[in-house]
């Protein structure tokens, strides 16, 4: 745990999850970062670590966190990967666990993971496998991975049959979230990690969805309270879900909202459209596949399209034209079984169903019918 005496110097809020192995805080606010060389010393005794980050982040942040880490008498494995989704793959992992090897570092060292959902999936699924497990420290730089990525412990690979088919649960230490990293990202990367928080707000807090809304033009923007309040709430409806469900045995499932659809999207691609742009056409469309089952409330998916909108969010895509070819894709996705999808069973803007309802099967047939009528 970071010391109170460091906690109380950077003035930011703290959420609480719960996990297996003993929980962890995510801190959130300006300036956090500066805590970082306090997270790392706590987490590893040898006083080493892994610093793993991308090319784009290394260049506009590894030099300033790896010489407070350095200050702080840590020594410090700088290794980093190319950038974007292409990248997260087993090829990459095996890099970099190559690299912390051949640095002998050992299980009382720990991996920082500085960058957004990409570097923190497979920097995670690095800490969850070297050495059989090691410590995590995650530093989210985008939107994404401040709002939803870094919380949660899940961690993985992509492989060319699909989206995050390898990888492991391994909770953080500690997360860091530091809305002053956004300020370096472009205003349609900001706009990514909203597309997770418009979920949120329409799984659990129909409040949440409508404040978003409201504050679109001040959340792009990246600077502020209201970003500061954004990942905040965000962080504390995705913790109170997986603190309850760690494992996904459940109701963790609420979170798949939009991501069956938008991983054959993704994946369908060749990852060329991005997670956030496939998350928001996939909530439009499962919400409307609800409609037309009669478990979702009419209406609810063209309340969805135009809170997507208002972050400047697609709501459709060209891939929806090839419906069969999306039903291949999700035939390969994990939450997919003997040719049936199971759909979160959203009832209405902010609340889905409970118990074992939690979600809904449908058949990847009939999916194809419903689109081939839509397209």
């Amino acid at each position: 745990m970071i010391r109170q005496l460091e906690r109380s110097l950077v003035k930011h809020s703290e959420v609480s999850v719960r996990s297996a192995f003993g929980g962890y805080r995510v801190h959130v606010g300006d300036g956090v970062r500066r805590l970082l060389d306090s997270a790392v010393a706590d987490a590893a005794p040898s006083g080493r670590c892994a610093l793993i980050t991308d090319h784009n982040v290394k260049r506009l942040w590894g030099s300033e966190l790896q010489a407070q880490l350095a200050s702080a008498g840590i020594d410090v494995v700088s290794v980093s990967f190319p950038a974007g989704e292409a990248h997260k793959t087993r090829e990459t992992w095996a890099a970099l666990t190559d690299s912390l090897l051949e640095a002998r570092l050992g299980r009382d060292s720990c991996v920082v993971s500085l960058g957004g959902g990409v570097v923190g999936d497979v920097a995670g699924f690095v800490a969850a496998t070297y050495m059989r497990g090691v410590p995590l420290v995650q530093v989210p730089t985008t939107t994404l991975a401040m709002i939803d990525a870094s919380v949660g412990g899940k961690t993985g690979v992509d492989h060319p049959l699909g989206k995050n088919l390898v990888g492991a649960f391994h909770a953080p230490e500690v997360v860091l979230a530091d809305p002053d990293f956004l300020v370096t990202l472009g205003r349609g990367a900001r706009a990514e990690g909203f597309a997770e928080a418009v979920k949120h707000g329409v799984i659990v807090d129909a409040d949440y969805g409508q404040w978003l809304e409201s504050r679109a033009a001040s959340l792009l923007d990246g600077r502020g309270e209201d970003v500061e309040r954004a990942v905040v709430r965000s962080v504390e409806i995705k913790a109170g879900v997986v603190s309850a469900d760690e494992f996904e045995a459940g109701r963790r499932q609420i979170l798949n909202f939009g991501h069956t659809v938008g991983h054959a999207l993704e994946a369908e691609s060749g990852y060329r459209l991005s997670h956030g742009h496939a998350v928001a056409v996939g909530m439009a469309v499962e919400a409307r596949i609800g409609e037309e089952l009669s478990v979702t409330a009419k209406g609810t998916a063209d309340r969805i399209r135009r809170l997507v909108r208002a972050f400047g969010l697609p709501d459709s895509h060209d891939g929806l034209k090839q419906p069969q070819r999306l039903a291949d894709r999700m035939t390969r996705d994990k939450k997919n079984r003997s040719g049936v999808m199971h759909l979160v069973r959203l009832e209405e803007l902010g609340r889905v169903a409970r118990g074992s309802e939690v979600t809904i099967p449908v058949e990847l047939q009939e999916f194809v019918k419903m689109m081939e009528r839509w397209h």
